[in-house]
């Protein structure tokens, strides 16, 4: 017999009791899908014929699912021998239990039937999941102790699950925990220093990133017109690449994007604080076919453009600026559907905090671009400065009386 001992922070003590609904939301760096991953593992090790499906809104590869989390905690609970772990599915040993990971963005009322004997779900990053799937998943997992499993960073407090865990009428046997980096007797040394760093930079983020505020900018926000999926470029796309240099405490960046119709796809980014202009050329390499297609990068920095051109990216060359270049490439981005792919952590986040200013005194929103959250968005505006000139020089053909053709700009 097992002796499995786990160390639990002090936080999440309640959550070791028995409930249909325990959850835990809150900012980055406190633990939460390494407790929860610790409790799934723990609870199949007791119950060999355990089922447990693990749940996101969208995953379309298991990339994107915890499976390689509940590996790493099976490796370092050393339990190994209670477990199968195949390519898709985690299976027990000595019994029929399992664990497995779904996407709920394409389930049906029919197929999600198939959960109907789980004893439970387990729902990372909750704050993505729509009105939808809640409602589908709820009256699914209704095996007779089954529980439901959450864990999140607040966005808004009209997210489905905050509606249903925070709100004014949270179910009678729910367990909800509110959990931050200041919680974690265990927080890494690195994701101290980036918690200092947002702290100290940007007070807005900090809330929202590592205090787990929901986000206070949303009538503020720039882009309300983007979206998070995975996807694979055309064979045939167009890539275009924008860097942004970073002086002592901000990030050199490059992002690598192409447009169909009028979608923009982000790709691919490389984001480094404080990188020396001597390592520039290893950061853009970490970047796919960087090196063939052309770069547009800000023009301050013509020693760094210089550099980066002799050392591996020849096609590299300075942004246009120009008055109102800003706001220009601001409202044309605006002007597409943007689709990011979920490993652009850093272009997610400046989407999602990049903002325009606020009048301290009345509260109004104001016509000014805030300048910060904004180094991959930069990087964006100069990857597809020469489509945004483009498109603002196109001719069409007007018909003149007596048939002649005469193309007009616009």
């Amino acid at each position: 017999m097992t002796c499995l001992t786990i160390d639990t922070p002090r936080w999440a003590k309640p959550l070791l009791k028995p409930a249909r609904y325990r959850a835990a939301h809150g900012g980055r760096g406190s633990g939460k899908s390494h407790f929860f991953a610790e409790m799934v593992i723990e609870a199949h090790v007791i119950d060999q014929n355990r089922r447990t499906v693990c749940v996101r809104e969208i995953q379309k590869s298991l990339s994107q699912s915890v499976k390689r989390l509940l590996e790493m905690k099976i490796e370092q609970l050393g339990v190994q021998q209670y477990f199968k772990i195949q390519d898709t599915v985690i299976k027990s040993r000595h019994g029929d239990g399992q664990i497995i990971f779904q996407g709920m963005q394409n389930h049906t009322a029919d197929s999600i039937k198939s959960l109907e004997g789980y004893d439970c779900a387990w729902v990372e990053e909750a704050q993505s999941l729509s009105q939808r799937s809640l409602d589908l998943l709820r009256p699914t997992i209704r095996k007779p102790d089954s529980e439901l499993w959450f864990c999140w960073n607040p966005r808004h407090d009209t997210d489905p699950i905050d509606v249903l865990l925070r709100g004014e009428t949270p179910p009678p046997d729910a367990i909800v925990k509110q959990v931050n980096y200041s919680d974690n007797p265990w927080l890494p040394d690195v994701l101290r220093e980036e918690m200092e760093y947002d702290r100290a930079r940007d007070p807005d983020k900090f809330k929202h990133v590592w205090l787990g505020a929901y986000v206070s900018n949303s009538e503020s926000r720039v882009f309300k017109n983007w979206s998070i999926d995975e996807f694979e470029a055309p064979a045939d796309a167009v890539h275009r690449f924008g860097a942004d240099w970073g002086f002592a405490i901000d990030p050199t960046v490059l992002v690598r994007c192409h447009i169909i119709g009028r979608k923009l796809y982000i790709d691919y980014e490389a984001y480094r604080v404080g990188c020396e202009i001597m390592d520039t050329p290893e950061l853009f390499m970490s970047v796919p076919e960087a090196e063939k297609w052309p770069i547009t990068a800000d023009s301050a920095r013509p020693e760094t453009i210089s550099h980066v051109r002799n050392n591996g990216f020849p096609k590299i060359s300075a942004a246009v600026k120009g008055p109102k270049s800003v706001e220009d490439g601001i409202e044309w981005l605006k002007s597409f559907d943007i689709v990011v792919h979920p490993r652009c952590e850093h272009t997610i986040n400046e989407l999602t905090m990049y903002s325009y200013k606020t009048d301290a005194l009345t509260g109004k929103i104001l016509p000014i671009l805030e300048d910060k959250q904004n180094h991959v968005i930069d990087a964006l505006r100069y990857a597809c400065e020469g489509a945004r000139r483009a498109s603002k020089v196109k001719k069409r053909v007007a018909v003149m009386p007596g048939g002649v053709s005469m193309p007009m700009a616009r």
